[in-house]
């Protein structure tokens, strides 16, 4: 299957304004790739690539004052196939789990695992650990709180969320993502593309999603608290501890959104 893939983000700015921008597909499916999904602005202005600590590839560039946008398009090859599905995957003790996991058991900005600890344990410990134990975190996050984007916070942690019961895929992905580390199985924090194949109409606007990945049995697995099944057509763009470490751009200046589309679609 083919998807193509895109985003354009425009911008009112009072003043040249520095940005980082994390919105390419993550190195790791570059090679699906038909073409790279080469950013592009509006006015054109130079753009210097690196690699952030989690091996995400970013993006850094000064947006001048005015009407600005960036963009970005390709189409990528997908096996068309819905996400994995391994029940027999088994959790790790922790002692046994290679060192470059252990810092997605820790707390981090929206993910406080010691306010979250008694109640992880009181509602999960009785489950069977690995997939299972996994499953259930996403069937309660998935049920527990109510989608929609007039909810929508980007202050809002996975204890709030619990506690307030609302929220937007980020808010899903938080909680599961500080029951799961709480329950001693590392788990980080995704964002990226999610079609609508396979799905029945009518569909929604497209949006970028957040989702969790889950190291069980020597390998990261996909969940998605927030849909809480498996989709066809997931590409990621970056992977960390919580939103804060992947946002789509980080500005360093006042700006105003104007604009936020998203393609995800079948080619």
């Amino acid at each position: 299957m083919r998807l193509r893939l895109g985003v354009q983000l425009d911008y009112d700015l009072t003043a040249d304004t520095p940005m980082i921008a994390m919105v390419n597909v993550h190195p790791s499916r570059a090679s699906l790739l038909e073409y790279p999904d080469l950013i592009t602005t509006n006015p054109s202005v130079p753009i210097h690539g690196y690699y952030d600590s989690y091996g995400n590839w970013c993006c850094r560039l000064v947006a001048p004052a005015g009407r600005f946008s960036i963009r970005t398009d390709t189409i990528i090859r997908d096996s068309g196939q819905p996400d994995p599905y391994h029940p027999e995957a088994m959790q790790h003790r922790v002692e046994d789990l290679p060192a470059e996991t252990l810092v997605f058991l820790l707390g981090s900005r929206y993910c406080e695992t010691d306010r979250l600890a008694d109640e992880a344990w009181r509602l999960f410990g009785n489950t069977q650990p690995g997939w299972s134990r996994v499953q259930a975190v996403c069937d309660f996050v998935h049920n527990h709180i109510r989608f929609g984007y007039e909810n929508a916070r980007n202050t809002r942690t996975a204890a709030e969320a619990y506690q307030e019961r609302v929220g937007v895929c980020r808010d899903f992905a938080h909680l599961a993502v500080a029951f799961c580390r709480t329950l001693n199985i590392p788990t980080r924090y995704c964002t990226g593309y999610i079609s609508d194949v396979g799905q029945p109409p009518p569909y929604a606007a497209m949006d970028l999603a957040a989702w969790i990945e889950v190291y069980l049995s020597g390998q990261w697995h996909v969940f998605d608290p927030r849909n809480n099944d498996r989709r066809i057509g997931r590409v990621p763009i970056a992977y960390g501890r919580d939103a804060a470490d992947v946002p789509i751009t980080h500005t360093f200046g006042p700006n105003l959104l104007t604009r936020f589309a998203v393609i995800t679609e079948e080619a």
